[in-house]
């Protein structure tokens, strides 16, 4: 079923068994699947994390860094001029996924969990995660229930 549903939305790439989304990424089978160093900090993830939501996430610009308990991001974005404190890449794609909330042509994130020291990121389009969080798919998403409210008011 997972396969199925995955390859109607043109979201799982090659063949073989597909049981566990978090497999799947770290397998590079998802397509907008990032796999990323439990190692990476914030800084070093978020130039990737910009290109796969795509749209106007790429305007985004990292102005500061400072390193510390925790690292603090200066961004800005349109009006936007922020600094996040991100302990680490999960507190970014928060931040990302609150910023973009209601960007029409940015995606989100769905933290998938750990596989093999890395942390699995699904970049996907809000229609897409709409659709898999209402068909369960996205439920052992660790932010499924952040996503769910993100996308309440989304309508496609």
């Amino acid at each position: 079923m997972l396969a199925t549903t995955l390859k109607a939305l043109g979201l799982l790439k090659g063949r073989g068994a597909a049981k566990r989304l978090v497999r799947l990424c770290h397998a590079g089978r998802l397509a907008g699947g990032l796999s990323i160093s439990l190692q990476a900090t914030p800084d070093e993830a978020v130039g990737p994390l910009l290109h796969a939501l795509g749209g106007s996430a790429a305007k985004l610009k990292l102005l500061d860094v400072r390193t510390g308990a925790p690292p603090v991001l200066e961004v800005a974005w349109r009006e936007v001029h922020e600094k996040w404190e991100c302990e680490g890449v999960e507190a970014l794609v928060h931040n990302l996924n609150d910023l973009f909330r209601a960007e029409a042509d940015v995606g989100v994130v769905a933290v998938l969990g750990e596989w093999e020291d890395m942390l699995q990121l699904w970049c996907l389009s809000k229609g897409h995660a709409r659709a898999l969080l209402d068909g369960r798919v996205l439920d052992e998403a660790r932010n499924a229930a952040v996503l769910r409210r993100l996308l309440e008011p989304w309508d496609g």
